[in-house]
């Protein structure tokens, strides 16, 4: 087995909102706070929502959201029972198309398959802490908001916080390369899922405006 190690810087070119699912009520205080280490009280960037985006970006972008899924299914990742059915056989003729059952396949194995099919997972994130170039940076805004009530026209304003623009996050994703992957297939797609999340964006509020980020200084090791 081989392992791959891809690092690099995630910078902030809006505010950032990922919840640390505060539940208590501060008199005059920010509704909600963006999540933070308990020991630094830094905010972080968490493995789990930067894997979890690339997942389901990539799915979109291959084409295979909700296909060969029932109705139960809908909405749930992929995994290798909406390829082959029991006897082996590919369960839509969707995947004629040799490149999409590929790109399928690189997905399942880099991201896990509950089937097990593929063996273990292929990509492990790591949680991305706060850059030492940005320790000296604001590195907490609080942005004003009015949930508009349209029915009656009242607003009803609260407090968000988010990281400000301009912030450095160092991220660290490893891959597995067992025998028999295409290295270079596995490497493609986290740079695809990482470019993807680029043009889209991170943690919540996205239509608002926030989460827009640029992934620089990437480097495979």
């Amino acid at each position: 087995m081989k392992i791959l190690t891809l690092k690099g810087q995630i910078k902030l070119l809006s505010g950032l909102h990922i919840g640390g699912g505060d539940d208590t009520m501060k008199i005059g205080g920010i509704d909600n706070q963006v999540i933070k280490d308990v020991n630094t009280n830094l905010p972080y960037i968490p493995g789990s929502s930067l894997k979890g985006k690339m997942r389901s970006l990539l799915e979109w972008d291959i084409g295979v959201v909700n296909l060969n899924r029932t109705e139960k299914e809908k909405g749930q990742p992929l995994n290798s029972k909406h390829i082959w059915d029991k006897d082996g056989n590919l369960r839509d003729i969707a995947f004629e198309d040799k490149e999409l059952l590929q790109n399928t396949i690189t997905l399942l194995k880099l991201f896990g398959d509950k089937e097990g099919k593929f063996g273990i997972t292929r990509i492990n994130v790591g949680d991305c802490k706060v850059s030492k170039d940005s320790l000296d940076l604001e590195l907490s805004e609080a942005k004003y908001e009015n949930v508009i009530n349209r029915q009656n026209a009242t607003a009803n304003p609260r407090q968000t916080e988010r990281v400000p623009a301009g912030v450095r996050f160092d991220f660290d994703i490893k891959v597995k390369v067992l025998q028999g992957d295409n290295e270079d297939e596995l490497k493609a797609m986290v740079e695809r899922g990482l470019e993807l999340i680029e043009n889209d964006y991170l943690g919540g509020n996205g239509s608002r405006g926030y989460g827009r980020v640029e992934f620089i200084d990437k480097e495979w090791k």
